[in-house]
């Protein structure tokens, strides 16, 4: 009986052994240093006019949601004051 390969290369037969993960080797401090830099090189940074427009946008949409937060909550309260009193 043939089985499939999954996306890791692995057999179900093996995948589906004791339940416990593979042992794997440990990774060293110094290491993963490098390869945490290797993977920020790769990053592709926002240039300063594109930081300053999503720092706008982002400033711009929590002040419309802080004040309809504030405009629902006070026309709530205004309006259980009505039915309660």
């Amino acid at each position: 009986m043939r089985t499939l390969a999954t996306q890791t290369g692995q057999s179900a037969e093996r995948r589906s052994g004791s339940g416990r993960a593979d042992k794997r080797e440990r990774t060293t401090p110094a290491v993963f240093a490098r390869q945490v830099a290797a993977e920020l090189r790769k990053v592709i940074w926002p240039t300063r006019r594109e930081l300053g427009t999503y720092t706008a946008v982002a400033l711009v949409f929590v002040i419309i949601m802080t004040a309809l937060v504030t405009a629902l909550d006070y026309g709530f309260t205004k309006l259980m004051f009505v039915i309660f009193s």
